[in-house]
Parts: C-alpha cells; structure tokens; sequence
C-alpha cells in the first residue's frame, strides 16, 4: 500500500502515509464519528470483529475495502483486537474541518497518530481487569548479563531484578506480563517463548538498549542527575529499564505515564517456581487458564483491586525471607484480633458499593475507630437511605 500515481485522492493519500509508519499494527483512522480502516487491516479487522466489509472507491484499479467503528464505542472493539493479538494506531483529526477548507476545497484534516495501543499499554479502566497487573516487560541481555524490567503503566509500578535467560521462562510464569519488549536481533529465538506464554513480542533497535543512552532517559524521565538514589543497578538493568521508557514513549506518542522510580528485586527474594511446576499447582489459573479453580480464586477475599493485586503477587512469588513472612503474618494476625476494624473496612466497601455517600462512610470510621481505642462513640445521625 504506497502513493504509486497520481490519481489517488488526497485522503488516501494521507492514510497511506501514516499507514507505512505504522505497517505492523491495525490503523485507526477518524473521520467524523467514525474511526474507519482500509485495505488488509479492513479485512482483518472485519474478520475479528465480525463486522461488514464494504468498499470505498479504487486505488491502483481495485476496489478499496473499508470497515469503520463508532468513536463513541470504539473501547470495546479496540479489546477485542487486543486481545486477539492486534496493535492499533489511533489516528485522529487533529483540526476542526472548516480549518482545512481554508487551504483550499481539496484539502485534508490534518490527522496523526496520537497513541500505539498495544496489550502491555492500556490504561481505560473499560479496558483493564482492575483486580490484576497489566505488565509491559522488556528483556536485555549485555555481554553475560541479562535483566528483566517491568511495568504495570495503569499504577505507575516499575521494577527491575538480574535475570539469565534461563531464568527467564520461570519470571515470565510468575508476573505473566502481556507484552515484551525485546532487542530486534533476539525476536527469532524468543518467539517460542513468547507464544508458550501467550504474550505478545515487541522488538526494538538495539539503539534502544543502549545502557548509556537508557541512563541518560531514566535521569530526564525522573528529573535526577544519577540513579543511585534508587538503587545500584547493574548495566542490563539498565538497559532493560531504558528501553521499556523507549518503548512508551514510543507508543504514547510523547505522552509519558506517570512511574514510580524504580525499585531493584532480589533474584533470591522469591520462591523460584518453573512454568510446569506453576501450571500443575493452579497457584493464580486453574489448568484451563481462569482464575475461578485456582488457589487465588479460593481465597481471594479482598475488598479492592490494589488488594487483589497484592495476594496475587504474593501467591505468584512466594516470600523466602523470613522477616518478610513474619512481617506479612503479624500483619494478618493484627486485623484478625480487630474485629472491629475489619467489619468497619467491609461496611465501608459495602456502602460504597450502595453509593451512600462519603458522610456515612466517615461516620462508620468514626464509631470503629471510637471502639477500637475503648471511647464511647459521640451521637449521630442514622444512615441516610437516600436513593437506596
């Protein structure tokens, strides 16, 4: 699909030219209320959304095939093709119409893409199991070395741990990212790995591993001179880090995710559990890959993402320091001796849930708190019932 005469229109013209920027993802492109798609990705995108394929014109004496969605419920097509391992371009319009008719009867909306949504990079909540991570992973190897890094963009995690490319099947098991980024060269040899893990494999110029110029983004990423205030990092988690900032910055189109500074695991910290062992324990997925069946599903009684979260990673990683762990069992041990405290969390969660308002959950705090520290509760009001 290039500009090969010059019959081709100007709008076809533009798609064309954002399109070969983009060659190896699905183009969104806006008009109107719609965001439409052309040539192979209209075919490809009718096919896996199951919606017609029309035809709009000829390029090159063919017919153009054609496939559009609504903008206003573009999200829930866009997790479809995510999910069936599509990346898509947004292209939007990036003036109003009546400013490109100035330029002449035959001229175009001015349209670029603004965002490469790929399945480590989704932020919508509609988008998102908010009870799990949604990790984008990258994996540089330098000279002998070899480190993973991580990010959960949706929460701002980011952390980086020393790792062989034999270990790397087993980390990939226990955080089970969506999507890694890896130098161009090592695509072919990990794609075996990737497709074991259902995850889809992003390569990247070996520029973008580069450990110097990976320092030199993290520093300008968190507005610092050195990274030692974070920790002693080595050259491939370096290099690593840097290109998982190359890589959003890549797809965000400029528009980077607020990260936390990056924080260095332990190899030894966790428990190290190969992919077979994991799969036949069903730690986090029952055999058939859903979370119902498994050892989380039985026990998950957290009242919030950010706690289902966390049980799962610490089901996924088991602890192997022993300070760790007594920390972790006294912390339960406190909320079961409090009762109080603990049904004071849930009726909170439940009156949430009910949209009863911020005063009543205050007020619920108020008496827990009172009874927890032996005061007598102060009088007032009943719960309000309205809209319930």
């Amino acid at each position: 699909m290039t500009v090969q005469n010059a019959n081709v229109t100007p709008m076809m013209a533009q798609f064309l030219q954002i399109k070969a920027q983009y060659a190896d993802a699905l183009l969104f492109y806006r008009m109107g209320d719609f965001y439409e798609m052309f040539f192979e990705d209209a075919v490809a995108a009718a096919a896996a959304l199951d919606i017609a394929l029309t035809k709009r014109g000829q390029h090159l004496g063919e017919d153009i095939p054609m496939c559009g969605v609504p903008v206003h419920s573009a999200e829930g097509y866009l997790l479809t093709l995510i999910r069936k391992g599509f990346r898509v371009a947004i292209a939007e319009q990036l003036e109003d119409p009546a400013e490109a008719k100035k330029r002449g009867a035959k001229s175009v909306v001015k349209r670029d893409v603004v965002r490469l949504v790929t399945p480590g990079t989704l932020t919508e909540d509609s988008l998102l199991e908010p009870r799990r991570h949604n990790f984008l992973a990258a994996y540089a190897e330098l000279r002998d070395e070899g480190a993973l890094a991580w990010a959960d963009i949706s929460t701002g995690e980011l952390r980086v741990m020393r790792c062989s490319r034999l270990r790397l099947a087993p980390e990939l098991a226990r955080l089970a990212p969506r999507e890694l980024v890896v130098m161009a060269e090592m695509e072919p040899e990990l794609r075996a790995l990737a497709e074991d893990f259902s995850l889809a494999l992003s390569p990247l110029a070996r520029a973008s591993f580069d450990s110097t110029g990976g320092q030199k983004r993290l520093c300008a990423l968190f507005g610092v001179s050195t990274l030692d205030g974070f920790g002693n990092f080595e050259r491939a988690e370096v290099s690593a880090l840097g290109a998982l900032a190359e890589y959003l910055d890549l797809t965000q189109r400029g528009q980077m995710p607020l990260l936390r500074p990056p924080m260095r695991e332990s190899a030894g910290g966790v428990m190290q559990i190969d992919a077979a062992t994991r799969r036949n324990l069903e730690l986090t997925h029952s055999m058939d890959g859903r979370r119902e069946g498994s050892l989380l599903g039985a026990i998950d009684m957290t009242m919030t993402a950010g706690g289902a979260r966390l049980l799962e990673r610490r089901i996924a990683g088991p602890s192997r320091s022993l300070n760790t762990i007594q920390a972790r069992q006294q912390a339960v041990a406190w909320l079961v001796e409090n009762d109080p405290l603990r049904e004071g969390q849930r009726r909170c969660q439940q009156l949430g849930q009910q949209a009863a308002g911020d005063a009543d959950c205050l007020r619920v705090w108020a008496e827990t708190r009172d009874r927890f520290l032996g005061r007598s509760p102060a009088p007032a009001a009943p719960l309000s019932t309205e809209g319930r």
